[in-house]
């Protein structure tokens, strides 16, 4: 970064920051909406379990309706970017009798782990079990403040997975055109979780390798504002869920717009590596961004632990396949095998080929495909 680029940004980030105390100050004083704690859906093992979420004023937005106007949700859309995040705010965190406290930054995030004191007993057969987590707001609270206790879910493997999955979202499971700001400002500002639509056969395909006990991890450079979509949307369409990994799209001191994926990503998945070191992952992502690149990076550091890559391609431009053709050989030599393509049942059967998958479950990739075509077209 250069040095003018670098002063902008630290001035600004430095500016949003004093805007965001005195807005904060504000809301301690003359606030009234109520206080909620939003848990998101993370993962952990038996010995200790990854906490995160954020606190926020309720902006009183409600699940997405059949008959929603454009104007609807695009009045949705700006209540969840103009989030009214509380910071310093403290949760105390309750598992099996185990407590612990946290604070929420300058975002309104709270991020920590959980050492159990005791181990959770080892699943070893069937899907990964999801345990329930208690979160308190212990302080700020409102004059009306009616609940201080939200639930949340944490997600161990059971110890026969196969393998994991960790995914990309945007223009990989959903379409979104986030090659294009005009494409995805249209489906951010004025969809919602019903308008968006799946690539034809990911349900199918991602179910497939599920098979009801490998992990999905979803690592996405979408912003927070948007988990509450994202998981409706993951839910609408039978697409398995699991822990969703998005960013804060807020000014930081070393970014001035959130044009950044490669740290992000790489951190998030890096950190699930890390906290299952026996298990092998299938990484699936888009050729639109810097999918290919980091995903490279990851075999280059770990290149026992990547049985196979699956890209996307939503560019269709020459020079970005010859670039990731290149990136296909490096990722063959390190006997990781790397697919290009825009047809799920093409992967499908690669997978089925490499034992990723079941033969029966090729119809059913095939069957949702249809669907997903069909619905596409009304």
């Amino acid at each position: 970064m250069s040095n003018w680029k670098h002063y902008l940004t630290s001035v600004t980030h430095t500016l949003e920051r004093g805007a965001d105390g005195v807005k904060q100050s504000l809301q301690r004083r003359y606030g009234r909406d109520e206080i909620l704690i939003f848990p998101y859906l993370t993962y952990g093992t038996p010995e200790k379990l990854f906490l995160k979420g954020r606190v926020l004023e309720d902006k009183h937005i409600y699940p997405s309706g059949a008959d929603d106007s454009i104007w609807r949700n695009a009045k949705n859309a700006y209540k969840r970017f103009e989030s009214d995040e509380v910071g310093d705010a403290t949760v105390k965190v309750s598992f099996h009798q185990q407590e612990q406290f946290v604070t929420t930054d300058e975002e309104g995030f709270f991020e920590s782990w959980l050492k159990l004191a005791s181990a959770l007993p080892a699943k070893t057969t069937g899907d990964s079990q999801t345990y329930t987590v208690d979160y308190e707001l212990i302080a700020p609270l409102r004059e009306r403040q009616q609940q201080t206790h939200y639930s949340g879910k944490v997600m161990v493997p059971a110890g026969d997975a196969e393998f994991g999955v960790i995914s990309d979202v945007d223009d990989t499971v959903l379409q979104t055109g986030a090659t294009s700001l005009i494409s995805i400002s249209k489906v951010v500002l004025f969809g919602n979780a019903r308008t968006r639509l799946p690539f034809e056969g990911v349900a199918g395909f991602y179910n497939a390798l599920q098979k009801e006990k490998n992990p999905i991890f979803y690592v996405s450079s979408s912003p927070w504002n948007l988990y509450d979509v994202l998981v409706e949307f993951f839910h609408l369409n039978n697409i398995p869920m699991g822990p969703l990994l998005l960013r804060d799209w807020g000014i930081t001191a070393n970014e001035l717009l959130p044009t950044g994926h490669r740290a992000h990503k790489l951190t998030s998945i890096t950190r699930i590596l890390k906290t299952y070191p026996d298990m092998k992952f299938i990484l699936m992502g888009d050729s639109g961004q810097e999918d290919p690149e980091i995903y490279i990076e990851i075999v280059r550091q770990y290149p026992e632990r990547i049985l196979g890559i699956y890209i996307r391609d939503v560019s269709h431009h020459a020079e970005r396949k010859a670039s990731i053709q290149i990136l296909m050989a490096e990722a063959n030599e390190h006997g990781v095998p790397l697919l290009l393509t825009d047809n799920t049942m093409q992967a499908a059967e690669h997978a089925l080929a490499q034992g990723w998958v079941k033969a029966d479950a090729l119809a059913d990739v095939l069957q949702a495909k249809q669907e997903d075509e069909s619905s596409s077209l009304l």
